[in-house]
């Protein structure tokens, strides 16, 4: 079995715990309470002398870009209190699918380990409790059961989606939760407050990040890239802020990516040179990526799910993975307020003290890599996925609104070049070269 084939597979061996397990729904089913009980008692979610009496619910959930999901309902012999009923199947592969099938298989493997190290006593944040997480490497075929969100039901807060800040009344408090949670995961594994065995569940690689995400354009498809998105701010201004779309920014961000693209080796290695910013986190705590509550106090407090790829990285790039899907206002009113605030989490829970500035400057890198090696071909991704985008009389016109992948393209190549502008990257780029002798 390889992880590039397109034979369907049915189950495999599980590499942590050694038992066969599902790989799509049907063999899940197929497996019924009896797979459910073994996979549980074998992950330590069920103990020896319960079992899985009866599967009340086996239905499959529509939406996202990996995987088969279900919506799973169970009965327990022994009802328990701290047992959920309600959970949620995440399968790494889809055989009906073959893009979806080839997306992201691999990102599970490490969001299985994760899982494991969310069960031990005094875990640092909230997550989805696990039930089950196991993956086979060589396949890529990997399952995760945990329990499931209850969006809107109790005192558990709506599903909010990320690049729809204006549908809050303040979306300043769910950044502020989400920063100190990722401050408080990063704290604990730098503090060695988590399971020992950390370095060797999520390895760092300094060579291979800094490799990772690179850009895949020469000097004359970027410069191609850049006069589409000028045509593109051209067409339909009313799409974009003023700042961002004058010929005069675009001139200045056309000579500022070139020199980006000519020194982009050095900024990678640059990235991964501070070891007080590495640590075990979340690459992806979009808004959409986490549950809120509001704690007795009244303060909001937030969960984070969705664990995939899982792993050691710069702070500033799962920053960013949480900030990009943001409003505008977030990045231009309260950036630096929030730097403070993660930096002075991540400190009283026994990280390292970062410095803001430095932490500022990783953050705008990542920000700029990110745009020049994926964003650039937002505006042909728009008019892909919405040909009628010029009739839009603005980003939040709903013909926006009801298509997901066009508005998260126009809103997070906004925020790049948002930041770009307000930011004035290019002095961030002289300095750092001036200090780095170039």
């Amino acid at each position: 079995m390889n992880g590039s084939g397109d034979a369907r597979i049915d189950f495999v061996r599980g590499d942590a715990t050694g038992i066969l397990i599902p790989a799509h729904g049907e063999a899940l089913r197929a497996g019924g309470e009896a797979f459910l009980t073994e996979a549980f008692q074998a992950f330590g979610a069920l103990a020896p002398d319960n079992r899985i009496a009866r599967i009340i619910r086996l239905d499959k959930c529509p939406g996202g870009s990996t995987g088969e999901k279900f919506f799973l309902s169970v009965e327990y012999a022994e009802r328990q209190t701290d047992l959920h009923t309600d959970l949620f199947v995440k399968f790494s592969r889809d055989f009906a699918d073959p893009i979806r099938d080839s997306r992201g298989k691999f990102e599970m493997e490490s969001e299985t380990r994760f899982a494991a190290i969310s069960r031990l006593p005094e875990f640092p944040i909230k997550v989805p409790a696990a039930y089950f997480a196991d993956y086979h490497h060589e396949s890529c075929t990997g399952l995760l059961i945990t329990e499931r969100i209850g969006f809107g039901s109790g005192l558990i807060e709506p599903h909010r989606q990320k690049c729809r800040d204006h549908e809050l009344g303040d979306p300043l408090p769910y950044y502020q939760a989400i920063l100190k949670a990722l401050a408080r995961i990063a704290a604990a594994h730098r503090s060695g407050r988590l399971s020992p065995d950390i370095t060797a569940m999520f390895p760092y690689e300094r060579r291979a990040a800094a490799a990772g995400n690179s850009i895949s354009y020469d000097e004359p498809r970027l410069t191609e890239l850049v006069a589409d998105y000028a045509s593109f701010a051209a067409q339909c201004p009313q799409l974009l802020p003023e700042t961002i779309s004058s010929p005069h920014f675009i001139a200045k961000f056309a000579r500022e990516s070139v020199r980006l693209l000519r020194h982009e080796a050095k900024i990678r290695r640059f990235l991964q040179s501070n070891p007080d910013l590495i640590a075990l986190c979340h690459w992806n705590a979009n808004i959409d990526n986490a549950w809120f509550w509001r704690e007795p106090s009244g303060g909001l407090a937030c969960g984070l799910m969705d664990w995939g790829r899982a792993g050691q990285m710069n702070l500033a790039f799962s920053l960013w993975g949480c900030l990009s899907g943001a409003g505008l206002q977030i990045w231009d009113r309260h950036l630096d307020d929030l730097l403070t605030l993660f930096t002075n989490e991540l400190h009283e829970n026994g990280g390292p003290r970062l410095e803001i500035a430095e932490l500022m400057l990783h953050l705008r890198f990542y920000a700029a890599l990110m745009g020049l090696s994926y964003f650039m071909e937002s505006p042909a991704r728009i008019r892909y996925r919405l040909p009628n985008f010029a009739n839009a009389s603005g980003p939040l016109d709903p013909l926006f609104q009801r298509n997901e992948t066009a508005r998260n393209q126009l809103h997070i190549l906004s925020v790049v070049l948002n930041l770009w502008q307000t930011r004035d990257f290019g002095a961030s780029l002289d300095r750092f070269l001036s200090r780095d002798g170039s």
